[in-house]
């Protein structure tokens, strides 16, 4: 027996079925999108003979990959209350944390270098578009935008409080503080809440479309991304608010809640960089609704 046991630091996982049904999965959702589009603008999509236009296939996919993403925490939890995650394997989660969140930042990149290239060359934007006219400025000619301080402003102050209560969260919980830490933690939730109540109604009452003009565009991808990160947070810290009640987390071993930490302290930034720079900066000259 004592030959048997594992003389590293490295945990060998056991055989998992979640890589592969998670890939099924996936793939599912890729024809079930084409499907649900082309069944939403009321077109025909056959695969290998399937009638594929309906949105059941992308709900079949979207389940199963909502699922694998249960099951697979639901098991890394497990490993790590059973001591499987040594100081080694706790070192490589944080590398896998860190590479994931430097992933999400590029991808707000690619939303942000749209919306410079088309405030900052609004004159080549009139040329690319023939539906469209500029006007040689931006916000585009006849674009009424949101005021940055109003709800906008609103939103940042939510967000801020949101980083400083999930702080006081996490210095609780490295103090012992079960009760500063599950406080913390529910107050975080309820500000991911209001922001994400309070964007859906700034949405609702925006005076401008998605379509129709590439500032409607640029703007909702952007800020519409960012609230689906935020709704993903909320989600994260729920997790660890249920987790924290159960006393799942303890001073020394505690990665899951720094990991919804770290990415709720992005989701702040990245609010921070689209309030200057898309509602500010990027509304400033035109009239504000």
């Amino acid at each position: 027996m004592a030959d048997a046991q594992a003389k590293h630091d490295y945990h060998m996982v056991d055989p998992s079925p979640w890589p592969l049904i998670g890939s099924v999965g996936a793939f599912i959702m890729l024809f079930g999108a084409v499907g649900l589009f082309r069944w939403s603008s009321g077109q025909d999509f056959n695969f290998l003979g399937l009638p594929l236009a309906n949105p059941w296939v992308f709900v079949l996919g979207l389940a199963i990959v909502l699922y694998t993403m249960y099951a697979w925490w639901s098991d890394t939890v497990k490993e790590s209350l059973e001591g499987k995650h040594t100081r080694v394997v706790s070192l490589h989660l944080r590398y896998g944390i860190i590479m994931f969140i430097a992933s999400e930042v590029m991808f707000f990149v690619a939303w942000f270098w749209a919306f410079f290239d088309a405030s900052l060359f609004a004159n080549e934007a009139i040329q690319e578009s023939r539906t469209q006219v500029l006007g040689g400025q931006w916000p585009p000619a006849g674009i009424e935008v949101i005021d940055p301080l109003h709800l906008p402003l609103f939103n940042t102050i939510t967000l801020l409080l949101s980083g400083t209560t999930v702080t006081w969260a996490h210095h609780a919980l490295l103090h012992g503080d079960r009760r500063g830490l599950i406080t913390g933690l529910a107050l975080t939730v309820a500000l991911g809440v209001v922001f994400s109540y309070v964007q859906y109604y700034e949405y609702v009452h925006a005076p401008f479309a998605f379509s129709g003009s590439i500032y409607g565009a640029t703007f909702f991808m952007a800020t519409g991304f960012h609230g689906f990160h935020v709704l993903i947070g909320t989600i994260f810290l729920i997790v660890c608010l249920i987790r924290a009640s159960i006393g799942q987390f303890t001073p020394q071993k505690h990665f899951g809640f720094e990991a919804a930490a770290w990415y709720w302290h992005f989701v702040d930034v990245v609010w921070l960089f689209l309030f200057f720079a898309v509602y500010v900066w990027g509304g400033w000259g035109a009239e504000f609704h």
